[in-house]
């Protein structure tokens, strides 16, 4: 069924997996059917000889008449790459909230962290992906910053290593906190992300790097590029990327931002970096976009404006953040070219942070930004080179606090598989609290993204079926 995740199998080895079974267009099979009779007819009139006899000058009796076959499009090649919201780190994550706060989970003492227990129930479903995203919201800087959240964030450099083992392949690093402990911070966190073998996208080193990747997964050519919106321009000109205008970048063509007075200048670029990934091989194109507005569970104008922009121009997928909450999915349509469709996820909430119900309460009192999603796309190649988008899975993802058995503070990502929801309780150490709102996470999330999801998939059923074939309707909770 369309949809339904499946539990990774052997440890969560990376492999493509097939989620979705094709259905043949019954009036296609008569058609080939009457066609093959017909063909054959011919052939056997063909081979009559002057007097009607079977056989003639260049024949034998007992040849056989090879008949000619149609050569179906055969799958491959599969990519599946799944993407995730914020690691939005903040300080409580690592360290004692207070004095008289247990001492966080990831803090080892004498400066040693790790990270591991934060992905521990997660990375098995990360791994299964061919290439696992995530959003890094905060930086690098090093010990010679604090080691903080809001709103100067930055991190232990161990969160990279978690995020390598726990599964992921790439780190996006271009949001409105990549700048916040200034250039020397956003080429640190480069290096140190880089350094664990993790590919970076929506920052450079310098103006001379790509500002894109061309990504190979299994055999299929993916583009991708990353932006970030900038909170305005300084006077001179320079971006600020926060919103309390904290944050400036001093460095030219390390940053990919846009500014909402200003998105020609955005449409410009992609269109010339459409160009040069097309160039390079790209036959998929994915767009990771931070945009929106806080705490809102609906996109607003200029992310529809801006989303409809990108499908207009070929972007395939677009995967938003910055929101903290889920929003919805969108299957768009181009203007000009209506067979050319966008699947688009506005925003994919927070993978993890401390933006619980009871800190929220003036901000997000109802607990979405607890609540997050890992998004899989899936492409496919066919033996005639087409590459197209297959399926698309959604995971309800929910942020686990609570006090461990060594009396410290521990937040986990719980997946929320609903085929699964009998054994969360076990499977992920859930007090019957905690389960409560495991089960209230699930369906606010589906409450959101369900009605897109189902236009998806309908889309996708009525597309491999054929155009004479109605889509069935897909259960979501399967």
């Amino acid at each position: 069924m369309p949809g339904k995740f499946e539990t990774p199998k052997g440890g969560g080895s990376k492999k493509p997996v097939r989620r979705k079974r094709r259905r043949i267009n019954p009036l296609f099979l008569v058609t080939v059917v009457f066609l093959l009779i017909a063909v054959a007819l011919v052939c056997v009139m063909c081979g009559k000889g002057k007097n009607g006899k079977q056989g003639s000058d260049d024949t034998q009796p007992g040849d056989v008449t090879t008949l000619p076959t149609e050569t179906v499009p055969q799958v491959i090649a599969a990519a599946a790459v799944s993407s995730q919201g914020d690691l939005l780190m903040h300080r409580q994550i690592f360290f004692a909230g207070s004095a008289n706060t247990p001492q966080g989970a990831c803090y080892l003492g004498e400066g040693e962290y790790n990270f591991d227990s934060v992905f521990q129930y997660i990375s098995p479903y990360v791994s299964a992906a061919d290439y696992g995203v995530v959003n890094l919201e905060t930086t690098f800087g090093g010990d010679g910053y604090p080691y903080q959240g809001n709103p100067n964030f930055n991190c232990p450099d161990a969160l990279a290593d978690s995020a390598a083992k726990a599964g992921y392949d790439m780190l996006l690093t271009a949001n409105n906190h990549c700048c916040d402990t200034t250039v020397s911070g956003i080429k640190r966190t480069l290096e140190q992300v880089r350094a664990r073998n993790l590919a970076t996208l929506g920052t450079q080193m310098n103006q001379e790097e790509k500002k894109y990747a061309v990504v190979d997964v299994n055999g299929i050519k993916i583009g991708m590029l990353c932006y970030t919106y900038a909170g305005g321009l300084d006077g001179d000109g320079v971006p600020n990327l926060n919103l309390n205008k904290a944050t400036r970048v001093t460095e030219d063509g390390i940053v990919n931002y846009f500014t909402e007075d200003n998105l020609e200048k955005l449409y410009r670029e992609v269109d010339e970096i459409l160009t040069d990934m097309r160039q390079e091989g790209a036959e998929a194109t994915m767009l990771f976009i931070h945009w929106g507005k806080e705490y809102e569970l609906t996109y607003s104008a200029t992310q529809k404006a801006i989303a409809q922009k990108m499908c207009d121009m070929g972007i395939d997928v677009i995967v938003g953040g910055h929101p903290h909450v889920m929003e919805p999915v969108e299957l768009l349509t181009g203007t000009a070219d209506p067979s050319h469709k966008t699947v688009c996820i506005y925003s994919l909430g927070n993978a993890v942070s401390n933006q619980r119900r009871e800190e929220m309460q003036n901000s997000c009192p109802t607990g979405h930004s607890e609540d997050g999603a890992v998004f899989t796309v899936t492409f496919e190649k066919n033996s005639d080179g087409d590459v197209y988008l297959a399926d698309v899975e959604l995971l309800p993802t929910w942020v686990n606090k609570f006090i461990n058995s060594e009396g410290k503070t521990e937040y986990n990502i719980i997946p929320l598989e609903k085929a699964k929801e009998d054994q969360w309780k076990t499977l992920y150490h859930l007090t019957d609290d905690s389960f409560v709102k495991a089960k209230g996470s699930y369906d606010r999330t589906m409450e959101i993204v369900a009605p897109g999801l189902k236009q998806v998939w309908d889309y996708l059923d009525q597309r491999d079926a054929g155009p004479d074939v109605i889509p069935e309707t897909t259960g979501l909770a399967a």
